[in-house]
Formats: structure tokens, sequence, C-alpha cells
């Protein structure tokens, strides 16, 4: 299936997290990180396209004590040609990835159920991370459209870190649930029109693993900056904290270079 260069429809599934389109709350936990900041940002830059009609992010819609109201809004608009749909799985709570898979089927009979009444089906639909992958595929397959998708991370290789690390085959699967979200990408590989990946390194060290592994379907599109939001300092501008860092450094006087990310050992700090 190729798609051809008139305007599209896209659909992004994204189901895990927190996700809204500003103040996005990063590193609250492990499944509000860097996929969730990648999907809003990238729904925002394909609206921008002119070949692109309309974008929707579909996600689990969430209530609870503990979250924010945002999250339980069925629609948020984030600009005239793209928007937030949450659906209502069989439950609102807010659950960590690992124990969504029961969830899924459910989720995807109510985002069929949403599809089934909108004036105009996806073109195309482009599934994120694993579980995302499991419903984006049976969706793509029912309404005949090419489906995307994109690993974020990958189960393959977080189990052989895993063991490597000491945890023995059943604390993972007990843990993880691995196997059925490596079933999940296995499925998606299979599929995917394309699979679009960060890097050739992902492709070569990760994605390899894999028995439905297909380089030809693979595609880099590192991940980008909005450099709107970055400006360079003034020669008279004076950083406290700069300051406060050079009992710390051997060699304060080389260039800062800030990296920001979760207190995670994967995040190679």
């Amino acid at each position: 299936m190729s798609i051809s260069k008139k305007s599209k429809y896209y659909l992004h599934i994204s189901i895990h997290g927190l996700i809204r389109s500003n103040n996005l709350e990063l590193g609250r936990d492990v499944d509000t990180g860097g996929q969730t900041k990648y999907v809003v940002d990238l729904v925002q830059a394909l609206a921008q396209h002119k070949n692109v009609s309309q974008v929707d992010l579909l996600t689990r819609r969430l209530v609870g004590e503990n979250i924010s109201d945002d999250y339980a809004q069925p629609i948020e608009r984030i600009n005239d040609k793209a928007r937030i749909i949450r659906i209502d799985a069989d439950t609102n709570e807010y659950l960590a990835k690992e124990k969504l898979w029961d969830h899924l089927d459910p989720f995807f009979d109510n985002v069929m159920s949403w599809i089934n009444v909108q004036q105009r089906k996806p073109d195309v639909i482009h599934g994120h991370y694993a579980d995302a992958g499991y419903v984006g595929l049976r969706l793509a397959n029912l309404l005949g459209v090419p489906f995307i998708f994109t690993g974020h991370s990958l189960g393959r290789d977080k189990r052989l870190r895993l063991l490597t690390s000491g945890l023995s085959a059943d604390e993972i699967e007990k843990i993880y649930n691995i196997e059925r979200r490596i079933n999940a990408e296995e499925e998606a590989l299979a599929s995917a029109e394309w699979v679009i990946t960060s890097s050739h390194n992902e492709i070569e060290e990760q994605y390899s693993l894999y028995s439905y592994y297909d380089p030809n379907s693979m595609i880099v599109i590192p991940p980008g900056v909005d450099l709107s939001k970055f400006k360079k300092p003034s020669a008279k501008a004076k950083y406290p904290f700069i300051e406060k860092l050079k009992p710390f450094l051997s060699k304060p006087k080389k260039p800062i270079i800030l990296a920001l990310s979760r207190p995670d050992e994967r995040k190679n700090i």
C-alpha cells in the first residue's frame, strides 16, 4: 500500500502515560517521559504540513484522584488540525504500561465504535510502543489502511539487559509481562508498512533481535528540537548557578552541556 500526496488524515495511537497538549508531566513516572513529548510534538508538527488535513492522537481516558482532570476530557483541541482523543477502556484507572495488556481489547472495541461515527476514516495509522502497535495493527487491518510502527523501546533488548542485571526469566515475566510485549512487537514488525526509528544503531542493535526484522522497511528520523525555545546567552549575562557548579568541575572554563532525563542508567548521563 502506498500513500498518495493528496491531503491526509493521520491517526496516531499512544496508550500509556499521561498525555495532554501542554505542561506535560515529564518524569512523573517511568511511563510519562520522552515518548509522550515525542508524540505530542510529532502531532503538532504534522498538523503544520500542507498535505495533512487532520491529525488525531488517540489515548486512554483517565479518571483518578491523583491525576489532573485534563486526562478525563474526551476531546482536547491542540490546534485547527490536531486533537487528542481520549477513549475509555474497561477501566479508567491510571495503570502502569505492564498492566494494560488485558485492557487493550476493550479499548480497541471502543476505538472502533468511535471511528464508526466519524465523518472520515483515517488514511494512515501510526502506533507508538508495543501496546499501541497491538491496537493500531488491528485497526489498520479492519480499515484497510497503511500501518506505521514506532517501538520507542523494545522488549527483546529490555529482557537481555534485565537478564544481565541478575533477574531471572520468571521474575522478568512476572514484573514486565515481557512475552506479551515481544509478541505484540513481532506482530507489528510483520505487518507495518514502515517502521520509524531514531537511529541506525536502533535498527542494527535492537530491531535485529526480532524474527520479523526487515531493515528495508525501517526509516531513520532523528527526534527534532524546537529551536524557538532556545537563544544564545548575551556576553554580559550572568548565571549564578555556574558559580555553584565550579567546585565540582575539573575544568570550569569549558562550555557547559546540559542533559535532562529521568535518573535512569539507560539514559547514559
